[in-house]
Order: structure tokens, then C-alpha cells, then sequence
């Protein structure tokens, strides 16, 4: 349920999904467009206030999708991401209902593609096929990890061949649906970021000098084990380094804490023993948006180690607010940032490499500012709320005229 649908029915909610929230506010606000979100809950139920109607579906439900259809009747039926089943669902629904083209997907991450290709990258063997007590009640393995993406990757590889359009914004998300579907239609669509990003900015004067920020730890493709290899560089010039990440205290886990890691975290716990980093990493837990950004203004470097990545919204974050900014050269990044004049990017299977730009960024006050003065004018372009916003319009404009014509 995104944000300002939860503030208006006074219910507390997770908070990721945050790029969707100013968009849907903005639609739900709009005189142009009558706006119906459909989001997964326990039961299905239909709710109508005077500025929204929204639905909750059954997320494994087969036949969910078609009342929502047969009620409404959308001119444009809008699916946010290919991982789970139920955006399946819907674009079967919308086919048998006859409005196959009126359909469209956001492209977010392509878990086909990170099950099989990058979601074991630089993880021994050992941790990969090894288990924790938890998976006896809740599979959690890196493996098993794998095999879920794969499995949710066969319903996203389904939707792509099925859908006529899809949205997205990088080089490598059209890439991956032209290979999937040749014959769909790709429109380009930046994403914004959550409020917050938008009214704070980075300075050097405020920041903890030699610190690092990782936004998320806790599964393989964010590849924390790679930042913890560049770590183990960085500590030897800089001894006061710290690193900051998101999550649970792995260094401070209670006795029944340690029978609920999964295998990747009991890894990573091993490697910050085996490095002697216990005084260099720091766990933030869970971070509300305004205490995520606190923590990229307050951080000397921000760091994107993943294996896989699109257009990281971490990454964006950073960028709109001035943090200098190192990230491994995968997905999408490159058509984010310039390399050497916006930040710096690296071989994600290179730590060693971002070991030396985090050290270069460290050493350099000058390079440090430059850096978080063009990306800040780069993101303020990407992520322009106004412009993402009449460009999303103008695409629902298109298929609305598309689905007359035919």
C-alpha cells in the first residue's frame, strides 16, 4: 500500500516503495486522470473515498484481477515490477478480459537475470549451498535464494512476452525486454525519489571524515562481502575508517538471534571476524527516510557494491543530495553518473578498485566537492518530478490512443 493511501486510512506500512509515493500523489490529486490502485493483502476487499477506490487482492489469487477489471474497465492498466505472480495474474486477466493493450510494466530489478547470472557472484561454495537452523522453518539460504528468483523469473520472462509496453530507464532494462519480447514498444520514464532527498543537501563541513555508507546488507546481490574485501584495503591507510550500513547488529546478536541469520549474514559476520573490522562496521538497523537522509549527509563517501543493480534508488539518493558517491559498474549506473567527473565506477568483482576511489575521495576535498556538485545537477534532471510526472501522462495518452485505433 503506498504511503499517502496508508496516512489517509491512518495505517502504518513498510516503508520501502517510497519512489511511488510523490506519483501517487500526484495522480490521486489530478483532475485528468481517475486513478484505482490495486495492491496485495489477505482478502480481497473495494473501498472508495472521494479522492481515491482502491482494491486488495489475494497475491497467490488466480482470479483476483478480474472483478478489478470487469468494475472498472481501465483505459490503462499500469503494473509496477515483474517479480511476483500476481502482475502475471493481472496481464492474463486484462487478456482474457480483452484489453491486452491497455497494458503496461514499470521495469524495477529482472529477477531472471539476477538468478541467473549474478545473484552467487563472489560467494564461495561453501556459503552458497551451506544452511542455517531458520531454514528448517523458513528456507532462507543463499541457494535457496537463487532458486526463487529463478522461479519468480519464469512469471516475469511470461509477463514481458506478454505485455505490449513496458516502461523503463536505463540501457539495460531495455536491453533485457527487447531480448525477452522484440516486438513490445519501450518508453522511457525516470522514477522520483521520496521527499526528503529533494530539500537537504550534502556538505563536507558537516560530515564524519572517513566514513562510508552502504544503503542494504542483508542478501547477496547488495554485495556487502565486496565491501568488506575493499574494507579490509581501506582500514590500512585509514584506521579511523567506519562503515555504515542498514540492518540487524550482527555483532550483537542475542543467543536465539543467532539460530534466526541466514546463512549470507552468518558469512558476513565471518568476514568482519576474519578481517578484525569489528570496531570499523556499524549497523543503523532500520532507517525511517528521514534518518536515511541524515546518514548520506552525514557520510564522507557512499558506496553501491551490488553484483546487479538497474537504476538503484540508493544511488539516486546520494546523487541528489551531494554525497560523492562509488558504485560497481553494473546494470544500469553508467547511464546515472559519468565516471571521474560524477562519481566513480569500478568492476563490481573489483574491491580492491573501490578501495581505491573511496580512498581517492578521502584524501581530496577539492575532487570530493566537484564530484557532489555535478551529480547533484545530473539528479536534479533524472529524478525532476514535474517532468517524470507529464512524461508518464503523455505515455498513458499514447496507449489510450494505441487501444482506440485499433
Amino acid at each position: 500500500m503506498p504511503q499517502p493511501l496508508a496516512k489517509l486510512l491512518s495505517i502504518n506500512v513498510s516503508a520501502f516503495g517510497g519512489w511511488l509515493d510523490y506519483l501517487f500523489q500526484r495522480i490521486m490529486e489530478s483532475s485528468e486522470v481517475e486513478f484505482v490502485i490495486a495492491f496485495p493483502g489477505k482478502t480481497f476487499y473495494h473501498e472508495k473515498t472521494d479522492l481515491i477506490s482502491y482494491y486488495s487482492f489475494k497475491e497467490d489469487s488466480n482470479t483476483g484481477f478480474q472483478p478489478i477489471i470487469e468494475n472498472e474497465s481501465p483505459d490503462v492498466i499500469h503494473i509496477w515490477g515483474t517479480e511476483f505472480i500476481h502482475s502475471y495474474n493481472a496481464l492474463k486477466a486484462a487478456n482474457q478480459a480483452g484489453l491486452n493493450d491497455r497494458c503496461i510494466i514499470s521495469i524495477q530489478g529482472l529477477v531472471s537475470i539476477y538468478g541467473k547470472y549474478h545473484y552467487t557472484e563472489g560467494l564461495p561454495n561453501r556459503v552458497i549451498n551451506n544452511y542455517m537452523p531458520r531454514d528448517l522453518f523458513r528456507p532462507s539460504s543463499v541457494i535457496q535464494g537463487k532458486k526463487d528468483y529463478l522461479k519468480k523469473g519464469q512469471y516475469e520472462i511470461k509477463s514481458i512476452q506478454l505485455v505490449p509496453y513496458v516502461i523503463g530507464r536505463t540501457d539495460w532494462d531495455r536491453a533485457i525486454s527487447y531480448l525477452m519480447n522484440p516486438k513490445l514498444k519501450y518508453y522511457h520514464c525516470n522514477e522520483c525519489l521520496r521527499d526528503s532527498f529533494y530539500h537537504q543537501k550534502w556538505e563536507i563541513d558537516s560530515i564524519e571524515r572517513h566514513s562510508i555508507f552502504v544503503s542494504q546488507s542483508d542478501y547477496p546481490i547488495k554485495g556487502f562481502h565486496y565491501m568488506l574485501d575493499a574494507l579490509n584495503y581501506i582500514v590500512r591507510y585509514y584506521p579511523d575508517v567506519v562503515l555504515y550500513t542498514t540492518g540487524k547488529d550482527l555483532l550483537h546478536l542475542s543467543v536465539i538471534d543467532q539460530l534466526k541469520i541466514t546463512t549470507y549474514q552468518r558469512y558476513i559476520i565471518q568476514l568482519i571476524k576474519k578481517y578484525g573490522l569489528e570496531e570499523h562496521v556499524r549497523f543503523l538497523g532500520t532507517l525511517s527516510e528521514s534518518d536515511m537522509c541524515a546518514r548520506y549527509c552525514k557520510s564522507h563517501v557512499f558506496v553501491t557494491p551490488s553484483t546487479i543493480e538497474n537504476s538503484p534508488n540508493s544511488l539516486g539518493e546520494a546523487m541528489m543530495l551531494g554525497c560523492p558517491v562509488v558504485s560497481a559498474d553494473v546494470g544500469g549506473v553508467k547511464n546515472m553518473m559519468e565516471h571521474g567527473k560524477e562519481g566513480f565506477v569500478y568492476q563490481s568483482s573489483a574491491p580492491y578498485m573501490c578501495a581505491y576511489y573511496v580512498m581517492l575521495l578521502f584524501e581530496s576535498n577539492e575532487l570530493a566537492v566537484s564530484f557532489s556538485r555535478a551529480e547533484r545537477e545530473h539528479a536534479k534532471k533524472i529524478f525532476d518530478r514535474d517532468t517524470n510526472y507529464n512524461e508518464l501522462i503523455g505515455i498513458y495518452n499514447d496507449i489510450i490512443i494505441n487501444s482506440q485505433d485499433k
